[in-house]
């Protein structure tokens, strides 16, 4: 008679350590972006820089594609050990530079900083998930990273809002490196032995000086794109380097959404742009048009946060009763209902509480599409091209959302000089975003 062995959980003990390292990781990260969001329209008006409020939150997404890259060819060499640590060190000391910033310019550059780090950070993190985890234990470890979302949803915004109040906007990103010191102690013990050498030779310096070049372009598109006369024509040179630069930077066929993994990758990018991009402006929308408090602004954060997650551990539960595929197209599509209904609600001047919660409709397509990429990933991958692929998955990712957050200022300051709704501009071009991801993820299909 055969015996049934038992069935391995996340914290079951060969992974409860790691588990509990990386949700705490995650959960004090998801803090930091929470608040910052729903106080960055204050520190733009403290700082006279709404000029650079797009770039505030494009900055550290350029940037930590470079992170992404290296931490990418660091681990395919040595294991994810070291750059998770070094990433945690860089992470940290942005959000220092933005505490102590005078200027508005100085805290874009630590931004940029904290988005090194924060690159990093992911990257070893997902190498982590495929090097300690089985394949079924992946979507429900990828759903908890939606999970440690949860409360920072809930209480990020509002507890920003009040410090911000209280002892002043500095202090939400001076006392967030507290949060991931207490982080990086949790999750210390539990990379001890997990160093490996997978044999592979990564050479050349190629993957890092595109990453470079990308980040820099997307960042002087932006800039570029919001000036007057002649410049302007820099916004289109700039955008041609960005297309060059993740053309070398991601597989064959990404940009084009070819079948298989090019197209989960391009999903992926797709979809963080569009909700990111309409993301980045639902706070300062509610205090621009409905003068709403950060606060009550705020909510809107906190109940999309919770429906993120709340999708994303539905996904994880129905497991391979609905496919990768399905559950990208699924995500996809809500993303684009999400941010079409907040365009309409802002169009038609409707109540706030409608424009808060039509965005929800974004928060779980994203929960129910976005883990589902990182397997798809990882199923497609193999030891010696895991890094690789999953700096591939973070870079359309993060340099999807910069991108479109750098053309969304520009689309904002030129709709704002010619006397359009600014908010209602960037909306529309999140809606095209979203229309593309919903076409791509039909395509994920393996090849």
């Amino acid at each position: 008679m055969s015996e049934t062995l038992p069935r391995e959980r996340l914290l079951s003990p060969p992974y409860a350590a790691v588990t509990i390292g990386m949700f705490a990781l995650i959960g004090f990260v998801a803090f930091e972006a929470m608040a910052v969001t729903t106080v960055m329209p204050t520190v733009a008006r403290d700082l006279d820089g709404g000029d650079l409020y797009a770039l505030s939150f494009a900055a550290p997404l350029a940037s930590g594609v470079i992170g992404m890259v290296a931490a990418g060819m660091w681990s395919d060499r040595r294991g994810p050990v070291t750059p998770l640590l070094w990433s945690m060190v860089l992470f940290s000391l942005g959000l220092l530079t933005c505490a102590a910033a005078p200027t508005m310019e100085i805290l874009v550059g630590g931004r940029l900083v904290q988005g090194l780090g924060g690159g990093a950070l992911i990257v070893g993190l997902y190498v982590l998930v495929g090097l300690v985890f089985p394949p079924g234990l992946q979507p429900a470890i990828f759903a908890s990273f939606a999970a440690a979302w949860v409360l920072p949803s809930l209480f990020g915004p509002s507890l920003a809002a009040f410090a911000a109040d209280v002892v002043g906007w500095r202090w939400v990103f001076g006392g967030a490196v507290i949060f991931v010191g207490a982080a990086a102690v949790l999750i210390a013990p539990s990379l001890r032995g997990r160093r490996t050498d997978s044999g592979v030779e990564v050479s050349g310096t190629g993957p890092l000086v595109w990453a470079t070049v990308g980040a820099v372009a997307v960042l002087a598109l932006e800039l570029l794109g919001s000036a007057r006369g002649v410049v302007v024509l820099g916004a289109l040179a700039a955008l041609a380097v960005v297309v060059l630069a993740l053309r070398n930077l991601l597989p064959r066929g990404t940009l084009t959404g070819a079948r298989g993994l090019p197209a989960v990758i391009a999903t992926r990018g797709l979809m963080s742009a569009g909700f990111f991009c309409a993301e980045a402006f639902i706070v300062y929308v509610l205090q621009s048009q409905w003068a709403l408090t950060p606060g009550r602004a705020g909510i809107a954060l906190s109940v999309v946060g919770v429906t993120w997650a709340a999708a994303s551990q539905v996904q994880a539960r129905l497991g391979e009763r609905i496919s990768h595929v399905r559950a990208m197209e699924l995500g996809s599509g809500l993303v684009l209902a999400g941010v079409t209904s907040l365009a309409l609600t802002v169009w038609l001047d409707g109540p706030a509480l409608l424009a808060g919660a039509t965005y929800v409709l974004a928060g779980a397509g994203m929960g129910l599409g976005y883990p589902r990429t990182s397997v798809a990933m990882l199923d497609a991958s193999t030891d010696a091209d895991r890094g690789s692929n999953s700096a591939a998955l973070s870079i359309a990712d993060s340099l999807g959302a910069a991108l479109a957050l750098s053309i969304s200022g520009v689309v904002f300051a030129v709709a704002e000089r010619h006397g359009a709704n600014p908010f209602l501009s960037v909306f529309v071009f999140a809606i095209g975003l979203g229309v593309l991801g919903v076409l791509t993820a039909r395509r994920t299909i393996p090849a």
